[in-house]
């Protein structure tokens, strides 16, 4: 019997072997209670091209302080705030990885904030 640890890193694995065939960057999507990270990787998996999570302090000033990272408003800004530094880095297009986490609440309000910001998936 699989933990529901074992169960969510099942199907991302599945998930990260169809995004390796595709060859494109990926957007990887990890949540915990407190806070939302979202992290673009270069197709070829070898370098990270940009970052933001609820845990940076100027992130953290603009959702109200410490304890506010848990939610899908909070995940709307890191949306934003990634497809902003994709966008920077010159990428346009990634391929959206959601470690096995359900598309709903906040991996849900983090995908469509960075398709609204200009993310293609």
């Amino acid at each position: 019997m699989l933990t529901k640890k074992e169960q969510r890193l099942r199907r991302s694995r599945q998930t990260r072997i169809r995004i390796a065939i595709q060859g494109v960057a990926r957007l990887t999507v990890n949540r915990t209670n407190t806070h939302i990270y979202a992290t673009v990787i270069s197709g070829d998996g070898a370098s990270v091209v940009a970052t933001a999570s609820t845990s940076q302090a100027d992130v953290r000033k603009s959702l109200g302080g410490a304890g506010r990272g848990g939610n899908t408003a909070a995940a709307q800004v890191i949306g934003k705030l990634i497809a902003e530094k994709a966008k920077a880095a010159g990428i346009e297009k990634v391929a959206f990885d959601r470690a096995g986490f359900a598309y709903h609440g906040r991996v849900k309000a983090l995908a469509d904030a960075a398709r609204e910001a200009g993310l293609q998936f």
